[in-house]
């Protein structure tokens, strides 16, 4: 990606970036050229080729980058205040409403299918963003420990990648059928496996 050293320069690619999701998320992967992309964000051709001069592929990891973010983002300002039951819980329903806004198109995983999901730039892309992730659960699982909420001896690291691996194959069954229970079922049991740390009764 060559550098965008003024602020002026960082906000066109910025716009550019965005505006590909939008154009994305609308008609999808495949069906999205980039002079839609152009369309959309009002940007010449060597505009798009100075920012992106590797052509659509190297736009569509700039945009998966994006939605990556994105999926954090969504869980905010939850994900980063998990110190109390109830904000697990808002967090819990935050993921849920998210995921069932999306539905059953996952336009990470559309991008990721057009980039080659075995790519450097995209296999860089998810392991960032489940390393992010699986931090941010582990924090809040410390923040829990913290204010005497759940047991010290609970391996933090361990527990949150669990919640994680669960979270994705919920995701991953609504993918395919469209029905969440299976991501609200990995959700609650994660919350209860901490509750059960902390020598509380489950709630569901």
């Amino acid at each position: 990606m060559p550098d965008a050293p003024t602020a002026k320069g960082r906000a066109t690619r910025a716009r550019i970036v965005e505006g590909a999701a939008e154009v994305l998320r609308e008609q999808g992967v495949a069906f999205t050229t980039l002079d839609d992309v152009r369309g959309r964000t009002g940007t010449s051709k060597s505009q798009l080729f100075h920012y992106f001069p590797g052509g659509k592929d190297e736009l569509l990891l700039a945009v998966a980058r994006f939605e990556a973010d994105r999926v954090l983002q969504d869980q905010q300002p939850h994900l980063g205040r998990l110190d109390s039951w109830e904000s697990w819980r808002q967090w819990r329903d935050a993921v849920v409403e998210r995921y069932e806004r999306q539905g059953e198109h996952c336009p990470l995983g559309s991008l990721f299918l057009q980039v080659g999901r075995s790519s450097p730039g995209a296999r860089a892309i998810v392991t960032e963003l489940m390393s992010q992730w699986q931090r941010e659960l582990a924090r809040g699982m410390r923040a829990l420990q913290a204010n005497g909420l759940v047991s010290p001896a609970l391996d933090v690291d361990r527990t949150a990648a669990a919640l994680l691996a669960g979270i994705q194959g919920g995701v991953a069954i609504m993918m395919s059928t469209g029905d969440s229970a299976h991501l609200r079922a990995a959700l609650d049991t994660g919350i209860e496996h901490l509750r059960a740390a902390a020598g509380e009764p489950s709630r569901s």
